[in-house]
């Protein structure tokens, strides 16, 4: 029987109790006032509709709702459960935990099968996260075998405590942990320690003595001789300036203004402020 029939005949049984009830209230004989009144839930009226309802009605009702919505939210509710909870359901538990049955709806139960964030044994269900790592050691190791760096937004469902993983590896220097200036998402990139040697003195004098040109505009030609890409466009930046009259020279600073005898003196209990003037009036005299 469909759950819409079984509350219909849970809400006949009611009518039929209530019915029942008011008929024996009504064989008895009027002997003046009961010292016993009838129970609140004995003389409880139907609704407006003519219909009573149990406490777990509503419970019912939101299984039916869940159980009858589209395919495609069962199945972001099953998944949620499965990614938050980390750990393989069968399709009973699934039913028990979030009320969609899978067994009774093939749509639902295939498209998980196949769904890419899913794994799915013969058996049970869990959540496929991006990549296959449960603990810090393991993706430390994922982490090195990326060179160029790889986004923390693939990391991310790894397991609950990715994140504070990723920063407890960049504490320690095992890892770089930067942002990218063009997708403005996390990079972690592995920290070679093989890769840190001594340098000879000479060379490092080579090195300070090249000169590095002062305007951002030749910074930037530099770079991408080279084959890089300059975040900034400053040649862009300039020829918007200029072409609405914004002056590109850097504002000049005011100079500060001194104290002098004329100046209203409203912080007397802070004599250091006025070293200056006191050193001003002793070398007049």
């Amino acid at each position: 029987m469909s759950l819409r029939g079984q509350l219909d005949k849970f809400k006949k049984q009611q009518e039929k109790c209530q019915s029942t009830l008011s008929s024996i209230n009504a064989s008895r004989p009027v002997a003046g006032p009961s010292r016993h009144p009838v129970p609140a839930a004995v003389t409880q009226k139907p609704t407006a509709s003519g219909k009573l309802f149990s406490k777990d009605t509503d419970r019912l009702q939101a299984i039916h709702n869940i159980r009858k919505a589209p395919t495609g939210s069962q199945i972001k509710r099953v998944i949620e459960i499965l990614y938050k909870e980390r750990k393989a359901f069968t399709p009973e538990q699934i039913n028990e935990e979030c009320y969609v049955d899978m067994l009774s709806n093939k749509a639902v139960f295939d498209s998980m099968k196949n769904n890419p964030k899913v794994h799915y044994d013969g058996r049970r269900f869990s959540y496929k996260s991006t990549h296959d790592v449960t603990n810090k050691d393991e993706l430390l190791a994922l982490i090195n075998k990326y060179p160029t760096g790889i986004a923390a937004a693939d990391l991310k469902d790894a397991y609950k405590t990715v994140m504070d993983d990723l920063q407890a590896l960049k504490a320690s220097k095992h890892i770089w942990f930067l942002s990218n200036a063009d997708s403005q998402e996390d990079i972690a990139y592995p920290n070679d320690f093989k890769g840190q040697i001594d340098v000879d003195d000479e060379f490092k004098s080579l090195f300070r003595e090249i000169k590095i040109p002062t305007d951002l505009l030749d910074v930037e030609n530099e770079l991408q001789k080279i084959g890089l890409k300059p975040v900034m466009n400053t040649a862009q930046k300039r020829a918007a300036a200029e072409f609405h009259g914004i002056s590109n020279k850097p504002k000049q600073k005011k100079k500060k203004q001194e104290i002098s005898k004329r100046t209203k003196l409203t912080n007397s209990h802070l004599p250091e402020l006025f070293q200056n003037l006191n050193a001003g009036s002793s070398s007049r005299n």
